[in-house]
């Protein structure tokens, strides 16, 4: 026999709880479960670091894609009765006085504008053709394992052993015309071993999963396992060193364009390169060049950061 005086108060308090919200309690919603990007995401909300270095990058792209926004001189030419030793008029924001001029009397603000969109192209060329290049080798490394991974290791291997700018500037010194394109691609052919590694790892441990070889079993084709089940699971650590990498090319066009080995047109480096030989009387001609250089180096190398710290589980 049921306990009456245990019943009645339970049906009691349920028929006072109906009553109070007019009708049947509503039943509790299940949770949405997060993905991996998902939690990613909120925790780069909430991080100053990706907050900060996120706004100076659109800035960059914004002095990249459209430079006449914000000076409308030209960065080749120069008026030579506006000498380096006129001291910039820093009170002048954004006119061709405020940073001053260099020996040929172009302007120096100009020169810094237009310089951005040279770093940014090459930056951004040479991250898209490495984590292209060197994801490929490192996902058939990986995947297939045997006779092909120890081919793709050991070609890896002998192109990691080259130096990189040493390698870079045999490339480039045997081209006249230096090109954007032609520095992406000196910079990518040495810079593709890291992702490739990283992405040989990723691949070997993600290919054991239980998903993996469930679709094996289910009879799915070895392109559909790699490009559906196996890339979308390896590429967190990939996009953190592509990100980070991304500033260290901005830094190594920088440092061929001061040797003279980079690109003929407008750059920091050459800009640099310049302002070294009037170091003592005219400091703000590399001074300027070499401040967006640092700016932008940071900027995108805490960016890298920041995700890492997203994406890795052990870093929350």
């Amino acid at each position: 026999m049921p306990d009456v005086t245990k019943t009645v108060p339970e049906n009691a308090a349920n028929e006072a709880a109906v009553a109070a919200v007019g009708g049947p309690l509503p039943e509790p919603k299940p949770e949405k479960a997060r993905s991996l990007w998902g939690d990613a995401w909120r925790d780069l909300c909430r991080s100053w670091i990706f907050i900060v270095s996120s706004v100076l990058i659109v800035i960059l792209l914004l002095i990249t894609f459209f430079p006449g926004w914000f000076t409308g001189v030209d960065p080749t030419s120069g008026d030579l009765a506006k000498h380096f030793l006129q001291k910039p008029k820093l009170g002048d924001i954004g006119s061709p006085d405020w940073l001053g001029y260099d020996q040929q009397g172009r302007s120096v603000f100009a020169r810094v504008m237009y310089g951005t969109r040279a770093s940014i192209a090459v930056g951004f060329g040479t991250t898209i053709a490495v984590t292209l290049v060197g994801g490929l080798v490192g996902m058939i490394a990986g995947y297939f394992g045997g006779i092909v991974d120890s081919v793709l290791s050991r070609l890896t291997d002998v192109f990691f052993g080259i130096p990189f700018l040493l390698g870079t500037m045999v490339v480039l010194n045997s081209f006249q015309n230096r090109t954007t394109w032609v520095v992406i691609g000196a910079l990518s052919f040495f810079g593709w071993t890291q992702i490739a590694r990283v992405m040989r790892g990723a691949v070997i441990t993600t290919k054991q999963a239980d998903y993996v070889q469930a679709a094996k079993a289910l009879g799915a084709s070895t392109p559909r396992i790699m490009f559906r089940h196996i890339l979308p699971n390896t590429m967190a650590p990939v996009i953190v060193v592509a990100t980070i990498s991304l500033g260290i090319y901005i830094s190594a066009e920088a440092t061929l364009s001061y040797l003279g080995l980079g690109l003929n047109g407008v750059s920091w480096g050459n800009d640099i390169s310049d302002g070294g030989n009037q170091i003592r009387v005219a400091q703000w001609i590399m001074l300027y060049p070499s401040i967006m250089l640092i700016i932008t180096v940071l900027a995108f190398i805490m960016l890298g950061e920041a995700v890492r710290n997203a994406l890795d589980p052990k870093m929350r």
